[in-house]
């Protein structure tokens, strides 16, 4: 992170937390579920505590790229409607928060791609998908504090996104929000509706269970080696893009950060939604 950069474009603030949030249905968006409830209350607390973030950098799920990394840089992002299937109140959702046309550019040439050591894209089209605005909606429904996403380059290996993560740590002293959404678990062939917050498969609470203890010991960086857990990551992440967000939150966490977890529980058997902010 070059220091003109910071110090030109993001002053000195006071560090702001780090958010891994588990989004799961896009419904949770509109349906004032404990989920929501939960991101409405976490939002205005963190506007409480710590000093208004200059910007939302927000890495999901549901943007990936292939051969780089980009930074959306539209001054106005669409609210992507990303998925199917769904009641219509759910596609005439809006969330007009601005973008950072100014931003992007400067941010994008500062953190630099880890398998290339060149500068990231910045995708001038690119509005909020499902992942972000959809968590984003509920706890900052004034939508008035710019939002840049983030891509995953999915041809990448877990270290390089760890590796990003840590690029972004720098930027939590000069007020900006991480906000990165996935979920612990995800896996939509085992989905089963009508059941509890916390009714799941016992392979489920082992996934979840280990993600949680390296998170509560401190001990965030075997995360990276989560394709290498064997059979239980294959059934609780058939794909991996849900689970690479919590790498660039885990990764962006500094000496002196703690813990803490919030709406932990599962939606519809399969989908983890166990979430944690570090401060």
């Amino acid at each position: 992170m070059t220091a003109a950069l910071l110090s030109d474009l993001l002053p000195v603030t006071p560090r702001l937390p780090v958010l891994f949030v588990g989004h799961g249905s896009p419904m949770n968006a509109i349906e004032k579920n404990a989920w929501h409830l939960t991101w409405a209350d976490l939002g205005q607390e963190l506007l409480q505590r710590f000093p208004r973030p200059t910007l939302i950098v927000c890495i999901s799920a549901h943007w990936l790229t292939g051969g780089s990394w980009a930074l959306s840089g539209a001054a106005q992002p669409a609210t992507l409607h990303d998925f199917g299937g769904f009641p219509p109140e759910l596609y005439q959702c809006r969330y007009p928060a601005p973008g950072a046309p100014a931003l992007a550019p400067a941010l994008a040439a500062a953190l630099k791609n880890p398998a290339t050591g060149k500068p990231l894209n910045v995708d001038w089209e690119r509005g909020l998908d499902h992942g972000a605005w959809g968590v984003l909606q509920p706890m900052f429904p004034q939508a008035d504090i710019p939002v840049v996403q983030l891509s995953m380059d999915i041809t990448r290996p877990a270290a390089e996104h760890w590796a990003l993560g840590q690029q972004l740590a720098a930027l939590r002293e000069r007020g900006v929000l991480l906000v990165a959404s996935g979920n612990v678990v995800h896996n939509l062939s085992t989905l089963r509706q009508g059941m509890g917050l916390n009714a799941t498969y016992r392979w489920a609470l082992q996934f979840d269970d280990r993600v949680a203890n390296h998170i509560l010991a401190g001990d965030v960086q075997p995360l990276v080696q989560f394709a290498q857990w064997g059979d239980i990551t294959e059934v609780c992440h058939p794909t991996h893009e849900h689970f690479l967000p919590l790498l660039y939150a885990a990764a962006a966490v500094v000496p002196g950060d703690r813990p803490r977890f919030f709406n932990a529980g599962f939606q519809m058997a399969s989908i983890g939604m166990r979430s944690v902010v570090w401060e």
